[in-house]
């Protein structure tokens, strides 16, 4: 019996080039590839972002009875005028503005207003806001903003003058211990507010002086008063006020140092007109408070 018939062997297959190993190996790492990019992605987008900053309006502020803000400016400028959120409508009535406070105020300090010795009442408020003198930001509470001009007459001895206390039409004493100060009016600049205050609360009493050139715009006043050159200094100050006890007030202060000629050597006193003798609503003006004498005397400058 003859042997089967082997079969004939396998064709061998041609040998593949190296490049296709090669592909191979790369096809083989890929997941790797795709683990560590994922990887670095997750790993960046949880990395901390830079944060943004936002300016945000401040619409409810509490101000404490110290200053807690002082902001300074060697350079004179007009007066700032845009406090956050302000009232830009005069509220018709002074009833109206007491009806919108109430709310908005502790009730026992708005309850005092008028009657605390040194305050001044609702009437004064609504005057200062019909005048453009102060602006309210519409805020619980709400903010009394005010352009203060501060006259520091100074003699030639250095001493400085300061308004010792005030007489109030209510018969009340009012304690001061500043220099000249004066609530600006809107649109003033710095120079007429310093002639306008010396004008009304130092005229009765300065000899010789020659008044009528304030209408004139005429900043030397004959000689009178003289600002000294480089004094001006801006100071914003936030504190409780001390008319309108529970309101928060900011005052912007505009300070300069001035010469002031025929004022007396010693201790004096000054009667002023009433602030608001020449508003049309008579029976209004009647119903505020306001000073009817202002007391005076020199101190060293240390002590100011």
């Amino acid at each position: 019996m003859s042997p089967p018939p082997q079969r004939p062997p396998p064709p061998q297959l041609p040998a593949l080039p190296s490049s296709y190993h090669n592909l191979l190996n790369k096809t083989k790492s890929l997941p790797d590839v795709i683990f560590t990019v994922f990887s670095l992605f997750v790993l960046f987008s949880s990395s901390p972002k830079p944060t943004s900053v936002y300016f945000l309006p401040n619409n409810k502020v509490s101000f404490p009875l110290n200053p807690r803000r002082f902001l300074k400016s060697p350079t004179m400028s007009s007066p700032l005028r845009n406090p956050t959120n302000p009232r830009n409508r005069p509220f018709a009535t002074p009833q109206s503005l007491s009806d919108w406070l109430k709310p908005r105020l502790p009730s026992d300090s708005f309850a005092s207003w008028g009657i605390k010795p040194g305050t001044k009442n609702v009437h004064n408020l609504w005057l200062e806001i019909s005048e453009g003198e102060t602006l309210l930001a519409d805020s619980t509470p709400p903010v009394r903003t005010v352009e203060v001009v501060i006259v520091r007459i100074i003699r030639n001895d250095g001493k400085i003058l300061v308004e010792s206390h005030q007489e109030l039409s209510n018969g009340d004493v009012r304690t001061r211990c500043r220099p000249l100060s004066e609530k600006m009016k809107p649109g003033e600049s710095i120079e007429a507010a310093v002639f306008r205050a010396v004008k009304e609360e130092l005229g009765s009493i300065i000899e010789n002086g020659d008044f009528q050139s304030f209408d004139n715009n005429d900043y030397d006043i004959n000689g009178i008063v003289k600002i000294v050159p480089n004094s001006y200094v801006k100071k914003v100050e936030e504190r409780a006020s001390a008319s309108y006890p529970g309101l928060p007030a900011c005052y912007v202060l505009h300070t300069v140092d001035a010469e002031v000629d025929w004022l007396p050597g010693g201790e004096f006193c000054t009667e002023e007109e009433e602030e608001y003798g020449n508003f049309d609503g008579r029976n209004i003006a009647d119903s505020a408070v306001h000073c009817k004498k202002h007391y005076w005397k020199w101190v060293d400058s240390n002590s100011v």
